[in-house]
């Protein structure tokens, strides 16, 4: 298909232990409310027919329908993880499967007497076993019964410095994460995502697919959960923009090599705004003019892999930029490289969807905030090169 930019290359049942009571299983919330009146009502009924004498019944009656609860605050600690998007039936059923409350039903009246209890939040949370319903809601609103093991991934981080980030963090060592990350397909990465249409091998990594936010991560989660939640978000993120068909039909490209691009302009740019630009500056190198992008950034992502500090595009020698060893070489190849160098945010991933208008070839940095000037010509990529000398950047 032709790219409308002028791209185109040129072309729940019952569970828990028998002494538990669920009650029932719908939706966010439900009330037993309904159950209560009936009880009252049968209780007048009986107190009209039978007199005071009647009361026994009434009493019978209504212990059926009231909703099995424990008393008091509870006894032996307990950790519970409460799911994502859970509803007030289902965070019951996940106390009552823990012994914390005796029932859902219990459970769902003392949340909706609660002003505050549609309010508990997704995690896991330090409470105790047989607690009575109240008690329970009152701990899951409480923060400090939360357990926190929050991370924050920022964008263009690669896999080497998140495992590093991930492992301070969790404690989970860093061999485990790059034991867990050998078959991205093992954590969710559909391998549709590793084809290419430019006739080049992909690199085969999880580089790429761990998306950038923060995360709380389960007490007891393994290398693998933690990698296969982060793959989970970036399909969720690339769904939410509609990333794959996107590129496949506008940019006749695979949603493999858009990734590489997204993570070329995440890691070239300097602004959120030059993001677009410095992505059709990658397309336009790689499928217009099948030249080399001559991205310095893929340098630094090969000193990265090697344990070696990263370095100003200014300040890299010849060997660097031309070593013949790099695999991921923009200097010496023509086109894209043989897969992406860091982890891209939403924001990359839209740029490279959706790149830019324009016939640029050349861009660089002009300022110390990061604004890059864009070029069609080696002259005036020349012109830009000696402002941003002006500027104090390090090129010249």
């Amino acid at each position: 298909m032709i790219d409308e930019l002028d791209l185109a290359f040129d072309e729940q049942a019952e569970r828990g232990k028998p002494r538990h009571r669920r009650g029932f299983n719908g939706g966010g919330g439900g009330k037993s409310g309904g159950k209560t009146a009936i009880a009252f009502l049968m209780a007048f009924v009986l107190l009209g027919v039978l007199g005071v004498g009647g009361y026994l019944g009434y009493e019978k009656v209504k212990g059926f329908f009231t909703a099995a609860d424990y008393d008091g605050a509870g006894g032996e600690a307990v950790q519970v993880s409460i799911a994502e998007n859970a509803s007030l039936t289902d965070i019951g059923n996940t106390l009552v499967d823990s012994d914390v409350v005796k029932s859902t039903a219990a459970f769902v009246d003392a949340a909706d007497a609660n002003p505050k209890g549609k309010n508990i939040q997704s995690g896991t949370y330090n409470l105790k076993k047989q607690m009575a319903a109240e008690e329970a809601v009152t701990m899951l609103l409480d923060p400090k019964s939360r357990v926190v093991n929050g991370v924050t991934i920022k964008e263009g981080l690669t896999t080497v410095e998140i495992y590093a980030l991930l492992s301070a963090k969790t404690r989970i060592p860093v061999k485990d994460f790059e034991a867990a990350a050998k078959n991205p397909i093992d954590l969710g990465v559909p391998d549709f995502f590793f084809n290419r249409r430019d006739g080049k091998k992909a690199s085969g990594t999880i580089e790429g697919f761990l998306f950038p936010d923060t995360y709380e991560f389960p007490p007891k989660a393994t290398a693998a959960d933690i990698l296969r939640t982060m793959v989970t978000k970036f399909l969720d993120a690339t769904a939410d923009i509609d990333f794959t068909k996107t590129v496949e039909g506008s940019l006749s490209v695979s949603p493999y090599e858009a990734l590489i691009v997204a993570s070329l302009a995440q890691a070239e740019s300097g602004t959120a705004a030059d993001l677009p630009k410095v992505a059709r500056v990658a397309y336009n190198r790689a499928y217009k003019k099948k030249m080399p992008l001559q991205f310095d950034v893929t340098t630094n992502y090969w000193l990265k892999l090697q344990n070696k500090d990263a370095k100003h595009s200014g300040k890299m020698t010849d060997a660097e930029l031309q070593d013949p060893k790099n695999p991921y070489t923009t200097e010496l190849k023509v086109g894209l490289p043989l897969g992406p160098i860091d982890n891209p945010g939403k924001a990359a991933l839209q740029a490279a969807a959706k790149p830019a208008t324009g016939d640029w070839l050349f861009f660089v940095a002009i300022d110390k905030s990061g604004n890059s000037a864009f070029a069609v010509t080696n002259a005036e990529h020349d012109a830009n090169i000696q402002k941003a000398c002006r500027n104090g950047i390090p090129l010249c």
